[in-house]
């Protein structure tokens, strides 16, 4: 990993854009929604806001840009909604995280 941040916020026009972490790694780039509950709700919303992420993020235009979502409790549902958003779905799992995505999954690139 070359750069990770937390709490990284832009604003454009009027409107703001925050990540919670993003992590860069030779040429990829991985933003990160973290909620203490998540739900389908909150994944519509970072799904949308990873749409706008190169217009708020002009400095990583030319990377590949992935999503995950992160949450210590995971609401029915959500997992799955994330997983075929194109998302990994990470979760706490004792005093470590583990990624709940499956080898066939194929992540999105934004």
């Amino acid at each position: 990993m070359e750069q990770v941040s937390q709490r990284v916020k832009r604003r454009r026009q009027g409107d703001t854009l925050e990540i919670d972490v993003l992590v860069v790694s030779q040429g990829h780039l991985l933003a990160v929604e973290v909620k203490s509950s998540l739900s389908v709700e909150d994944v519509k919303e970072f799904v949308q806001d990873l749409g706008q992420f190169r217009d708020f993020f002009p400095e990583y235009a030319q990377m590949a840009i992935y999503g995950a979502v992160a949450g210590i409790g995971i609401e029915a549902g959500a997992d799955r909604y994330a997983y075929r958003q194109g998302l990994f779905v990470l979760a706490q799992s004792g005093d470590t995280v583990v990624v709940l995505n499956d080898e066939q999954f194929q992540p999105r690139v934004w």
